[in-house]
């Protein structure tokens, strides 16, 4: 993947490109060049992300995810590179888990729930997106750290007096730092994990957690 496209990240405001993804569309056209291979769940959302990118993509078909396309998402994480971009569910989530446990290394690109919901308002997938949104998610990729992962920049007392954990609010708080940081939708046990998996500071987890209290809570 070009220098070019990893720099950009998505704004932290929800469900807008970010500020140079236009400058980026138009140096690279309709579409770009990614070399890794994207693995998506089905045949809808490799179309949308052939048309948004023209990247190549493996399809798991399903949330079992079998030893044979295991074997191909292997063998292209070896000769080129994985980014896992499965739709932003529990199923889609499943997927990464066993994924990652299978093909340590990965990389990792998260879509907003709200830019993958079809017109009718009913399916949630990766087929639904606008190609902008795609592209904008593949250039905030997250590559998690290849040895052992540190300690997270919070603790578990810091989890819930930041109403990340045990909170009425919490579930859409922390959905905001999936967002904001682009690490996807995390459980309260997760949260940490994923941090620390995708060295996330301390200083850019709480930046994120202070932009989340100035827009308040929705109870009190």
């Amino acid at each position: 993947m070009s220098s070019c496209f990893r720099q950009y990240r998505l704004s932290v405001q929800s469900g807008r490109m970010p500020v140079k993804l236009e400058e980026m569309n138009e140096r690279m056209g309709s579409s770009v060049t990614i070399e890794e291979i994207i693995v998506v769940e089905g045949k809808s959302d490799t179309i949308a992300v052939r048309r948004a990118t023209g990247a190549d993509t493996i399809e798991t078909n399903g949330s079992a995810v079998s030893k044979e396309t295991l074997m191909k998402i292997r063998h292209a994480q070896e000769k080129r590179g994985v980014i896992v971009f499965t739709d932003p569910d529990y199923p889609g989530r499943r997927i990464r888990a066993i994924i990652e446990e299978h093909v340590p290394g990965v990389k990792h690109a998260f879509l907003p729930k709200a830019q993958s919901i079809s017109e009718n308002g009913r399916k949630v997938g990766i087929e639904h997106a606008a190609d902008d949104d795609i592209r904008a998610a593949l250039a905030a990729v997250r590559t998690p750290v290849q040895d052992k992962v540190g300690e997270p920049p919070v603790t578990d007392a810091e989890l819930v007096s930041l109403r990340l954990v045990g909170h009425p609010d919490a579930r859409r708080r922390r959905e905001r730092i999936g967002l904001m940081l682009q690490i996807g939708q995390t459980n309260g046990k997760q949260l940490a994990k994923r941090l620390a998996m995708f060295r996330i500071s301390r200083e850019e987890f709480l930046a994120a957690v202070q932009a989340i209290d100035e827009e308040g809570d929705i109870h009190a």
